[in-house]
């Protein structure tokens, strides 16, 4: 199949629909797939080769955020125009990304979902006349939702199949105040109706948006997302490898402490906030000796005040010596982070979609404990790779010490997690899944 595979860039942060879909276009096109990746916005900050390289960045965020603001920024020569896009501007403009927030741009959020009528049009034009450039494609891929304005220009320019991935819209949407909120939803589902199918990362999340948006139930597939095992060693090493796990809390020699960790964005939407007050509760409780905990990933410079304010709140409860904060990591640096750790949690309590970071945990051999809440309960089912608790502080403590304190049970779950992973969660696993939906779909 020849496919187009469009993904916004997060600028200077690391984005796990970016990675995601880096990912995929790879393992496509080692199965033999033609696929083009069409970068927006921002440059993408990934961790593994850009398989965008060479591509140009369409929609580019200078102009997009102008043509919104001003009628003179829709019609601007080309020279300037092509000067707000290029590379070094798209660069300094990328240093203030973190700092967007949905309720800031819901009148954005409108003029992109309007696609041909909207305020963005000239870059929708631009789009569709250099795809036409390209082979012409069988099928389009939408990254997330927010795109599904483009849908009606592909289709009726390319003659081709749009699919839509569905990837944590609602929480962004449901951030924006009322009633801008309800108008994006309500323009949202009217856009989604031209969508051939769309691609969910679970069920819980496929469930929630086709209630949310009256999809019908044919035009949504669960395809779980997957991850490159690359750099995380075969199943026999890794299994080897976590049996120190055992070793670290039975042996009282043993110079290495237990680490409780944490790898995503540092933001309180990720639950970060409540794990830091989940690490207090254990350090009060006492009962697992010289107890670490570890913070890693995204932190760009909307996120920094943030973090100050918890490590103040670390400072003040006396815990902070026993936690180390790694932002913005490397790939090789993440795995090496993930395989130090005794057990993982990313307590996000805004209706995670997925959350990859669970997944390259367990492919690290690293149990997972999560809250009953959103897809978390359906992923750790389906790994058999960690505990399900309760929604808070004490209840999370508690699940976490009790795995702690049962090194048997800790490496059981770590090797029946990270065997899961490779079975069932790896990139080709997804690539698989995806390419036998698109094919059927083509032939229709």
């Amino acid at each position: 199949m020849n496919l187009v595979q469009i993904t916004p860039g997060a600028g200077g942060m690391y984005c796990g629909n970016c990675l995601r879909d880096n990912a995929l276009v790879a393992a496509l096109r080692l199965r033999g797939h033609t696929v083009l990746m069409v970068p927006l916005y921002l440059p993408m900050t990934l961790d593994e080769p850009n398989q965008a390289a060479g591509v140009p960045t369409f929609f580019g965020g200078i102009n997009v955020y102008l043509q919104q603001q001003s009628v003179f920024f829709r019609h601007t020569p080309q020279w300037l125009h092509a000067l707000l896009d290029s590379p070094a501007f798209l660069k300094l403009a990328a240093g203030r990304a973190a700092k967007t927030r949905a309720a800031d741009v819901g009148e954005l959020s409108l003029s992109m979902l309007r696609g041909e009528e909207g305020n963005q049009v000239r870059e929708l034009d631009e789009l569709v006349t250099w795809l036409k450039t390209q082979p012409r494609p069988d099928v389009v891929l939408l990254s997330n939702a927010l795109l599904v304005g483009f849908t009606r220009k592909l289709k009726s320019e390319l003659g081709c199949k749009v699919v839509c991935n569905l990837q944590g819209e609602d929480a962004y949407l449901d951030s924006m105040p009322d009633p801008m909120r309800k108008q994006v939803w309500s323009l949202l589902a009217e856009r989604c109706r031209d969508c051939d199918l769309f691609l969910a990362p679970s069920r819980y999340f496929g469930d929630t948006m086709a209630r949310r948006l009256s999809l019908p139930a044919d035009k949504v597939k669960v395809i779980f997302n997957g991850i490159n095992l690359a750099g995380h060693g075969d199943q026999s090493q890794m299994a080897g490898d976590k049996g120190e796990i055992a070793t670290r809390l039975s042996n009282a020699s043993s110079h290495l402490p237990p680490v409780l960790g944490y790898f995503a964005r540092m933001c309180p939407e990720k639950g970060l906030d409540l794990l830091v007050e989940t690490f207090i509760e254990l350090k009060r409780r006492n009962s697992v000796p010289g107890l670490k905990l570890k913070v890693g990933g995204g932190c760009g410079p909307g996120d920094e005040p943030f973090v100050a304010q918890l490590k103040d709140h670390l400072r003040r409860a006396g815990c902070l010596k026993e936690v180390s904060f790694h932002p913005n990591l490397t790939r090789a640096q993440k795995i090496a982070f993930l395989q130090s750790l005794t057990v993982f949690s990313v307590p996000a309590l805004y209706g995670e979609g997925f959350g990859l970071y669970l997944i390259e945990a367990l492919a690290a051999g690293v149990p997972v404990v999560q809250p009953r809440h959103a897809a978390f309960p359906e992923l750790v089912e389906a790994t058999g790779g960690g505990v399900i608790a309760e929604a808070n502080a004490v209840a999370l403590a508690a699940a976490i010490e009790s795995l702690l304190l049962d090194p048997a049970r800790l490496q059981a779950l770590s090797e029946t997690g990270r065997r899961a992973v490779t079975e069932q969660f790896t990139v080709d696993q997804m690539a698989k899944g995806i390419e036998a939906t698109l094919a059927a779909l083509t032939r229709l």
